[in-house]
């Protein structure tokens, strides 16, 4: 059918049938009936994602291009920041970003093997597996409780003649006390990492001006994972105001690349030959000359082609967090002598990931949870609770090497012990919060 039909009206032709394809079996806004599951996460989207992945497919480009380039800006436009480069993955987003920090483009300021990192146990593994990995090492703080973010009043107890940076999650949408992290971080001259991969969309107010998470910082992340605040399926992304740190990224990020010319363009410079690097020969092609150490970890452009589609619905994704989370926590205020219930960081608008839940003295969270399980309402742990508990530290704890703690981990074995968290994501709906209200309830009571 295609044989007499231009490029373009072909293309155009299927995109449309591929619009009419989602719309009748992509369904994602079904009605809530009673004894259904309801996931703590899930993709919301309709037929512009899957129409701009098959464009993306039909152009048959592969890595990353024009969808790329459209995403980092739109990107970095929304988040009001200079610099975006996207990745393949929240858990590469961290490892990219620390890792640029032991660039020698930074001179004394780099990260050295040894030097330590403050951090909090109370997290997601990949937060803390770039500094183990690269030889540095984490120190360990407390966190407070009902915010559960890093405890900012044990920050200069954790600081040591070793430390170099802050490297620290907005724990499920709600930012740390960014101010005072940041005044830390200033007056020892010390990096900050913010790990934005639980709260993309979330603000907070410093100094009387109103920022994005991950914007205030010297490097933000993102993930795009399926239960995140957007999603590509796999994706994430590094971003910053500082230029030197945005050179470095991209470098580290594309093999360790010194060449800037992008996939499949070169001599965009007009100097490919004429220089000299290291000890290389006069001449040699700049495309083949690496400055750092690097990695692929660049994600491919049907990834970007659904983001655009996702970053064009995301406003709208973080007002209904917003609202889910309200719903739920008003319903919930009834049981508050049995549970702890989540607060948002002082001057923050969390953009929420999910709805923590910490059960008091006398409340068995196992009961409990496994109560709201039976019923249908899936529950996750805050992540590792306490990481250093973790089969992967069992070597170091046995040598006592590779970590520091930094006073006691009092309120860190609480959330490990007796918190759990529901979702709250855009696709619930009044009937969904109110199940689960009605269901944590129940559980609670028992």
């Amino acid at each position: 059918m295609f044989d007499n039909m231009p490029e373009e009206k072909a293309k155009e032709y299927i995109l449309q049938v591929v619009k009419e394809y989602s719309n009748t079996y992509h369904q994602t806004n079904k009605p809530f009936q009673e004894g259904q599951r309801i996931p703590y996460a899930s993709r919301v989207y309709d037929h512009e994602e899957i129409v701009n992945l098959v464009d993306s497919s039909l152009e048959f480009w592969l890595t990353s291009g024009r969808y790329t380039d459209q995403f980092e800006d739109e990107f970095a436009k929304y988040l009001q920041i200079k610099y975006c480069s996207l990745v393949n993955s929240g858990s590469s987003a961290n490892l990219l970003a620390f890792m640029a920090l032991t660039s020698p483009l930074l001179k004394e300021r780099r990260i050295d093997r040894g030097d330590e990192i403050i951090t909090v146990a109370c997290g997601f593994p990949t937060t803390v597996a770039p500094i183990i990995q690269y030889g540095a090492v984490p120190v360990f703080v407390d966190i407070t409780i009902p915010q559960d973010n890093i405890d900012v009043t044990k920050l200069e107890a954790a600081l040591s003649e070793k430390t170099k940076c802050v490297m620290i999650a907005h724990t499920l949408g709600n930012p740390f006390d960014l101010k005072m992290v940041k005044e830390f971080c200033d007056k020892h001259n010390l990096w900050l990492i913010e790990d934005n991969c639980d709260a993309l969309g979330s603000r907070y107010t410093i100094n009387g001006e109103t920022k994005f998470t991950g914007s205030v910082g010297d490097i933000g992340t993102s993930s795009f994972y399926p239960p995140h605040h957007m999603t590509m399926g796999e994706g994430g992304a590094v971003y910053t105001n500082n230029p030197l740190l945005n050179k470095i990224v991209r470098s580290i990020r594309d093999w360790g690349r010194d060449c800037v010319c992008p996939s499949g363009r070169d001599n965009l410079c007009g100097h490919r030959f004429d220089k000299q690097y290291g000890e290389l020969p006069m001449h040699y092609d700049h495309k083949y000359v690496y400055s750092h150490f690097g990695y692929n970890l660049k994600a491919t452009d049907m990834q970007a082609a659904i983001g655009c589609a996702q970053l064009k619905k995301f406003p709208s994704f973080v007002e209904r967090r917003i609202y889910n989370f309200n719903r739920l926590k008003s319903a919930l205020t009834e049981i508050a002598d049995k549970v702890i219930l989540p607060e948002a960081c002082e001057n923050s608008q969390p953009s929420w990931f999910g709805f923590l839940i910490t059960c008091r003295e006398g409340t068995d969270r196992n009961a409990v949870v496994q109560s709201i399980e039976k019923s249908g309402v899936q529950t996750r742990m805050l992540f590792a609770g306490n990481l250093v508990k973790h089969p992967c530290f069992d070597e170091m704890r046995k040598t006592g090497t590779g970590y520091r703690i930094s006073g006691a981990l009092t309120n860190t074995d609480i959330v490990m012990n007796q918190t759990f968290w529901v979702g709250v994501y855009p696709g619930m709906t009044d009937d969904h919060i109110d199940y689960m209200a009605k269901t944590i309830i129940k559980a609670v009571r028992q």
